[in-house]
């Protein structure tokens, strides 16, 4: 029931693949968790994204407790999709690699047992979630020279992990160039070549880069940040301070609020909660207390 966050059947939506499939090993002690608190649990995998989107649809139709994303920010982003604008609850078990989305509602990122607790003992919350187009997002666009770095690195076969994203962005800043970017806000127009543009309900993605820190998930606003075209050697320099938000204070990075956003850009792809959307012109519109999410 809405309120009620000792009732109903939490819906345990599992990625295998998370952080390599090392993560599932965490999966029955964490199952255990939510069975010693008292709570009755299912278990949804799905043979791919496709497949856990329907089943996780069609279980949110019959009004479970939660619907409980296990699994890294890409996961919570397919939950999303199925929970938002509904009254079924959201959790999340940080069991990912990027767990943007879950440390911007407090929840325990090194300890997924912790993490069970608060699904377990934590009461729904209201939160914003916005829209790309179609899409649901929670937590953040990325648009410009990081999701070219994604389409870089997803179209590499070597290296495997981090060391992919670190080549391929290696390779795409030697090549890069500024983008000429027209950004739509809700009571103003920005035409500015940029390095990127990212559009965030959350402050950090990209597994810790705090690219808007400012950003709160219930003000009923986006954060867009807007890098403007510098040296790469400047670029190189300011890319560090980004893990530390203190990025915002240096000249050529500006931050605005809106609730509504249209960006318009030549051979820029978008990504929403890391997950690619496709390619620009596109609007992203904020939906105040959208999502219900389980916090303490």
């Amino acid at each position: 029931m809405p309120g009620d966050e000792l009732s109903g059947e939490l819906v345990l939506l599992v990625n295998p693949a998370a952080r390599g499939g090392r993560s599932l090993r965490a999966l029955d002690p964490v199952v255990r968790r939510l069975q010693d608190a008292g709570r009755t649990v299912s278990v949804i995998v799905g043979t791919s994204a496709s497949d856990a989107l329907t089943r996780a649809c069609t279980a949110v139709a019959e009004g479970p407790g939660a619907l409980v994303a296990f699994g890294g920010d890409g996961l919570v982003h397919l939950a999303v999709q199925a929970v938002a604008g509904t009254d079924v609850p959201l959790g999340i078990i940080p069991a990912g690699t990027g767990n943007d989305i879950a440390h911007a509602f407090g929840v325990p990122g090194r300890d997924l047992v912790a993490a069970a607790d608060v699904v377990a003992r934590g009461k729904p919350r209201a939160v914003d979630a916005a829209k790309i187009n179609d899409e649901w997002f929670a937590g953040a666009v990325a648009c410009g020279f990081d999701s070219r770095v994604n389409e870089r690195a997803n179209a590499m076969t070597w290296p495997a992990g981090m060391a992919r994203y670190i080549l391929a962005t290696a390779l795409e800043l030697r090549s890069f160039t500024p983008i000429p970017f027209r950004i739509t806000l809700d009571d103003q127009v920005i035409e500015r070549e940029a390095m990127l543009v990212a559009i965030a309900n959350v402050p950090s993605y990209g597994a810790g880069m705090k690219v808007c820190p400012s950003a709160r998930t219930d003000d009923g606003l986006l954060d867009v940040l807007i890098l403007d075209a510098i040296p790469k050697g400047r670029f190189v320099r300011l890319f560090p301070s980004v893990y530390r938000g203190t990025h915002v204070g240096h000249e050529g990075v500006s931050i605005v609020k809106s609730a509504s956003v249209t960006v318009e850009a030549p051979d820029v792809i978008a990504y929403a909660d890391g997950e690619r959307i496709g390619p620009a012109p596109f609007t992203c519109v904020v939906e105040p207390g959208a999502l219900r999410v389980l916090t303490l």
